[in-house]
């Protein structure tokens, strides 16, 4: 369980440690290289999983990565120039069919209450913020009473959560999907006597530093020395951790192009997650429904009564209207959605081609003195710091730990002039500000980027190519956030 917020590390963690569930059996086969049986007590026992396919995990959906124009798709009204085409590679992921709801939220609640009853403070951090509905001049209160716990709303997105706190609850899913995956294997067994620092946590057990309740089904390791072992990474039985997309992968799911391609030919390309530059539906038996929930015009949430075109005042239950063609629901209207990325107006200039995202934070484990990992912090999780200089001075594909403000907003991007301050103490708030000296922007290393338009919004946002910022620790009625888990192995399905 991680419940102090990380920065986001797509390269790091668990992306290198933990793979896929289960692919192919154990069987017998001979090493080309040695000549040695691999899975062969007799020969030592050195294991290997030929054709290994990774396993959807719970609430996710495949997506099929590809080439893409990502950016704006129509006239920008905001005249930003932030998002201006530009093609791009994203690699094959996974995403929520829908995004968070309210049910899968205060689980996490539960949770966290009964594992952590003698720090309160863990709780109260994780709650989202229900004053969010609140407005000056309008009578919200019912939904800073009802929103979030009240049954019927169970089915709709969550809100009032913050980035950190997405983040949060991502690695919580994380650590409960894996968790699970032992204990129905027999590897593990259920234990509801976890507390404070000892719950499982998946890099902690895969390191060693959790233990757990042995199962009555536990792994037998084929070293002839030995009788039985824990899952390692190489065995393939957990899945990649769950985590916030980036801006990349949720514009490109978004758009769901797969529909729009003949042969690796785009037909026609998108303004919006469907086909056509209508905001209504345009079959036979529904014509003149709209796609999503969203602000038609001036005081107009929700068409009149008899017949509540959308169907929301507010949010709606997250199935609600079509998917796209990857299967994912309300990719526009309903909330905007968190993406990992840091916002700047000048991304599109500084990113790669390939797999583009913002935000790196390189950490690496704390060690003791002999080099082994430490034990745990106090909510169980592995310890991490940032990256020294000394660290990564024989590197050349990266010169340093923090990269969110890398040639946009660091020293030698900064072209602030005057001041008393040196280049080196130059930060993203001087570059941005509008005097030195007397910042006033707003954009800075917590600024995180959100997509995808919501129900206050009006029908420009609803197109995936515009993109918004908020300070990584605000939270909002009308954004939520949806998981993504990497992809290992083969960018498609195979067939076998």
């Amino acid at each position: 369980m991680r419940l102090n917020s990380r920065l986001f590390v797509p390269s790091m963690i668990l992306g290198l440690m933990v793979l896929a569930s289960c692919g192919g059996g154990a069987r017998k086969s001979v090493s080309s290289t040695t000549g040695w049986a691999y899975n062969d007590p007799e020969t030592g026992g050195f294991e290997y999983k030929a054709d290994f396919e990774q396993e959807t995990g719970p609430g996710l959906v495949f997506i099929e990565g590809g080439t893409f124009i990502m950016g704006s798709v129509e006239e920008d009204v905001m005249k930003n120039w932030n998002n201006p085409p530009r093609r791009v590679t994203v690699r094959s992921f996974y995403m929520d069919e829908t995004e968070v709801r309210n049910v899968d939220y205060r689980e996490y609640l539960y949770w966290i209450n009964r594992v952590f009853v003698d720090m309160p403070e863990v709780y109260r951090n994780a709650l989202p913020d229900t004053l969010v509905w609140r407005r000056s001049l309008a009578y919200n209160e019912p939904l800073v009473e009802n929103y979030f716990r009240h049954p019927a709303y169970s089915e709709y997105p969550v809100v009032g959560v913050n980035w950190l706190q997405a983040n949060d609850y991502a690695a919580w899913r994380t650590d409960r999907v894996n968790e699970m995956i032992l204990v129905e294997r027999g590897i593990l067994e259920l234990d509801l006597q976890q507390s404070g620092q000892n719950n499982f946590d998946t890099e902690a057990y895969l390191l060693g530093k959790y233990e757990g309740v042995a199962g009555k089904n536990p792994l037998k390791d084929l070293d002839p020395n030995k009788d039985t072992r824990r899952v390692r990474p190489s065995d393939g039985i957990l899945l990649p951790r769950y985590r916030l997309p980036t801006e990349a992968e949720w514009e490109y799911a978004a758009y769901g192009l797969v529909g729009n391609s003949y042969e690796e030919r785009l037909t026609d390309r998108r303004i919006y997650p469907w086909d056509g530059h209508y905001l209504r539906n345009p079959s036979k038996n529904e014509r003149g429904r709209f796609m999503a929930n969203f602000v038609r015009s001036r005081g107009d949430y929700m068409g009149m009564a008899g017949d509540l075109n959308d169907g929301g005042d507010i949010t709606v239950p997250v199935h609600s209207y079509y998917p796209n063609d990857f299967g994912l629901y309300c990719m526009a209207g309903n909330v905007n959605e968190w993406v990992a990325d840091v916002y700047r107006p000048l991304s599109h200039e500084d990113v790669d081609e390939f797999s583009p995202f913002r935000g790196n934070v390189f950490k690496t484990k704390v060690l003791d003195e002999e080099g082994y990992v430490v034990e745990p912090d106090e909510y169980g999780n592995i310890q991490y710091r940032l990256e020294t200089a000394e660290d990564i001075q024989d590197r050349s594909n990266y010169r340093t730990a923090d990269n969110r403000n890398y040639l946009d907003g660091d020293a030698r991007s900064n072209i602030s002039t005057g001041g008393n301050w040196s280049a080196s103490e130059l930060t993203t708030e001087d570059m941005y500000s509008a005097s030195p000296g007397n910042l006033s922007s707003t954009i800075s290393d917590r600024a995180r980027v959100y997509k995808g338009g919501s129900w206050r919004d009006r029908a420009y946002w609803l197109s995936p190519g515009t993109r918004r910022f908020l300070d990584e620790r605000e939270a909002r009625d009308d954004i939520g956030f949806r998981c993504a888990m990497t992809r290992v192995g083969l960018p498609y399905k195979s067939k076998k």
